[in-house]
């Protein structure tokens, strides 16, 4: 099958607003304002990172009231599209309807919880939907960093205890149909929680170490900052 054109792609970066007490609660329940630092790290990071994908790129934002601060933040870098009301699994199946009924092939899903996820494997997802109907990304946390379909999509987001370890386990429940053919990315990392967070300062440090650069530097700048308890 002939591989899918720029415009035919779209990928979708699913991301709210750092406010305290609002983002990375997990991370630091004591102080909501180092949660609210990470993840505005994490976001800068992975919109960066994320442009260098050849593929219509949607941020996908919460919430609504913050859309100024959003197109402030990306400028023409990203198209622009509020997440709507719901939990995960109704906001992401709206968005995967939206960009096929606007002509999209291939739509895949990310977070911006995996300050350090290889390029690699997101291109890797649209390469794998020239012919399978769903991609998934395995977190290590149960539930998956990435999620994509082509042309159309099943029924993936009901009956999803979001928020999870069952997320993934659920998502492949409900994939029993063998009429949709699945492919499967690496598993990664997401950081959600204090030990995370101790796991990818160390990531960072032995990519350092390496030789290789993480491409991450906002969240790197983080490394010096003593995390409360």
């Amino acid at each position: 099958m002939a591989s899918l054109s720029i415009s035919s792609r779209v990928l979708g970066i699913f991301a709210k607003w750092p406010s305290p007490g609002q983002a990375k609660t997990r991370l630091s329940p004591t102080d909501p304002t180092w949660g609210a630092r990470v993840a505005e790290a994490f976001l800068r990071d992975g919109l960066t990172r994320f442009e260098k994908l050849e593929a219509r790129r949607v941020l996908a934002f919460a919430p609504v009231e913050r859309a100024a601060d959003f197109a402030a933040l990306t400028g023409r870098r990203y198209e622009l599209t509020p997440q709507g009301e719901g939990d995960l699994g109704r906001r992401l199946n709206v968005f995967f309807a939206q960009q096929f009924e606007r002509g999209a092939h291939a739509v895949a899903a990310v977070g911006t919880d995996s300050p350090t996820l290889p390029m690699a494997y997101v291109q890797q997802a649209f390469t794998a939907l020239e012919s399978a109907d769903v991609v998934l990304g395995p977190s290590t946390d149960g539930g998956y960093y990435l999620i994509g379909c082509r042309a159309r999509h099943p029924p993936l987001f009901e009956n999803v205890a979001w928020s999870s370890h069952r997320v993934l386990a659920e998502t492949i429940n409900a994939l029993k149909d063998p009429q949709w053919n699945l492919s499967l990315l690496p598993p990664w990392y997401d950081v959600d929680e204090a030990a995370d967070w101790d796991m990818l300062c160390g990531h960072l440090a032995a990519l350092r170490r390496a030789g290789i650069d993480p491409n991450a530097p906002h969240t790197e700048a983080l490394l010096r900052a003593i995390r409360p308890s």
